[in-house]
């Protein structure tokens, strides 16, 4: 990458910095065995918790495009995942959506190579920023709890100017906070939709943070954080 052009780095959250999986996937646990999920739903954890995550991602995937918002995502993720098993139970989904909103901001799991990339960032005199489409309730829990905050600049956390990855508008809010212009800019996160084509469409580069061999970008992909301090 060009170092002395790309100057303003923007980071998604989840899954990019915080480790959602690892973190979520604790806290799904414990809320599984405590509501004894495996009796009501007649499953195993593991089944349960992959019908839950498609059914998660299908939810966040028409909160991006706005075909729903963010009460319906929060009210139903849990429901029609258990409908996956036959069990209808929405006040029930409405407990486990207390506790898990309330447990899983509090995870500090980050993913591996965080801090030590940050630091190594900081120290090449790097503007860090923030751009997530997470609920900023949790997000601020998150980024305090993980001890995150003092690395960037700026952090944008899109509901609280109804705007979301991939919108143009919310590329182009972010320039205008850091002062900077789509040339100098660079979204490093998992999200294909939202971060890639998103900074992409908005004239920015971007890199991929992927496990995946086959990932459907053109451009740099990672599969480690630390493999930024080759490419800066």
């Amino acid at each position: 990458m060009g170092g002395d052009r790309l100057t303003h780095l923007f980071f998604d959250l989840d899954d990019t910095l915080w480790d959602f999986e690892k973190n979520s996937c604790a806290v799904l646990h414990e809320l599984f065995f405590e509501f004894d999920l495996s009796q009501k739903l007649q499953t195993d954890f593991d089944t349960f918790l992959a019908k839950y995550k498609t059914t998660n991602q299908q939810l966040w995937q028409k909160y991006y495009r706005k075909e729903i918002d963010k009460s319906f995502l929060r009210n139903h993720r849990f429901n029609e995942a258990f409908k996956q098993f036959n069990y209808d139970n929405y006040n029930e989904n409405l407990l486990v959506t207390e506790q898990y909103l309330t447990r899983s901001p509090h995870g500090t799991h980050l993913k591996n190579g965080c801090i030590e990339t940050l630091e190594y960032l900081k120290k090449q005199n790097y503007q860090l920023h923030i751009i997530t489409n997470g609920f900023k309730e949790a997000q601020r829990v998150k980024i305090d709890g993980s001890k995150l905050r003092p690395y960037f600049s700026h952090i944008i956390i899109s509901e609280e100017y109804n705007l979301t990855k991939p919108d143009e508008k919310i590329f182009r809010l972010a320039e205008t906070f850091a002062n900077a212009n789509k040339h100098n800019c660079v979204m490093i996160g998992d999200n294909f939709e939202s971060d890639i084509e998103g900074a992409v469409n908005a004239g920015w580069e971007a890199i991929h943070v992927s496990s995946e061999n086959n990932a459907p970008f053109q451009g740099k992909t990672i599969k480690n954080l630390t493999e930024l301090k080759q490419l800066f």
